[in-house]
């Protein structure tokens, strides 16, 4: 089964948890601070299934692989109690870096490491000081052996590591290691969900409108008047009947009557001027679109039988 880091899988997963984070929270062995948590890794169904972790006090540098089961979350005082981790499980477990792709085989050595601790504590009666130091502290942890896909507990040594389990990467589920995964055990917390309406808005384009001009031609008519003149010659008898004397002013050649004829000519021209003015511009029309939805809300059921006295705060009235 494919593992996934909290955050690929979900990024709003801060929301399940009202606005917290179970990333960076310290990490207790008992009374002891011993590291702090990472990440969380989930399956393809979302469920937790470990906590990265990282062991400064013990180990310095080395992160780790916490399963579920094993961790007791208290997100009021922001930490994380390894229940049982040991030194020793420390040292033994593979280190995980931010490229490993978690698969069938590299889970079976952590589970390895954790069913070792647990066989051999249940068989030998080993205490946690002599198993690196550091005291149990889960007193109702599950040290029974863990079952096969058949539900038959594993064959050979009474030690985990060396154990030969019947199952294979084709059958085996998590549930076969209840003791590492179960989270029921520790949360004793009941999270009430209702759905709510989130209205957004997208803006999106919805079309284009484009204002340009062309060129149209048309023939245009226009009429000028003009004016030519022209010389017009008419000979008339003269009435004057006195004599000119005979001489030489009486006969002369070479006289000449000079008329100067003027003409009118069309002068059409083009010129170009301002018509009219187109001034573009965008308005912003409101409209309210309304949208009904069905929307669940979870309510506390509480169920009881003789005469308890429950102090239940949520049906107090203010």
């Amino acid at each position: 089964m494919a593992l996934y880091k909290i955050k690929d899988f979900d990024p709003d997963y801060r929301n399940h948890f009202d606005g917290g984070d179970v990333k960076d929270l310290d990490l207790y062995s008992g009374s002891e601070k011993i590291g702090s948590v990472n990440d969380v890794l989930v399956d393809e169904d979302g469920r937790f299934r470990y906590l990265v972790i990282s062991t400064g006090a013990w180990i310095f540098g080395k992160k780790v692989l916490l399963p579920i089961g094993r961790a007791q979350i208290d997100y009021d005082a922001h930490r994380v109690y390894a229940q049982g981790l040991t030194k020793s499980q420390v040292e033994q477990l593979p280190e995980f870096t931010d490229e490993m792709k978690m698969d069938y085989h590299s889970e079976e050595q952590v589970r390895g490491v954790y069913r070792a601790d647990t066989t051999s504590t249940a068989a030998t009666g080993v205490t946690g000081a002599a198993m690196g130091g550091v005291a149990a502290t889960n007193a109702s942890l599950d040290t029974s052996p863990a079952l096969d896909a058949e539900g038959v507990a594993y064959t050979g040594s009474s030690v985990g590591a060396s154990a030969t389990p019947t199952y294979d990467q084709d059958n085996y589920n998590y549930d076969l290691d209840r003791d590492l995964y179960k989270m029921d055990q520790h949360d004793d917390r009941i999270r009430l969900y209702e759905e709510r309406l989130i209205a957004n808005k997208r803006r999106a384009k919805a079309g284009e409108v484009t204002i340009g001009k062309h060129v149209e031609t048309e023939t245009a008519r226009v009429s000028v008047p003009i004016e030519k003149e022209r010389v017009v010659v008419e000979r008339v008898a003269s009435t004057d009947v006195t004599a000119v004397p005979v001489g030489e002013d009486a006969f002369h050649e070479g006289q000449v009557a000079r008329v100067e004829v003027y003409e009118e000519t069309p002068d059409v021209r083009k010129e170009a001027f301002v018509r009219e003015e187109v001034r573009v511009t965008k308005v912003v029309d409101q409209d309210i679109v309304n949208s009904e939805e069905q929307i669940r809300r979870e309510e506390l059921d509480v169920d009881t039988q003789g005469r308890p006295v429950i102090d239940d705060s949520s049906t107090r009235k203010v």
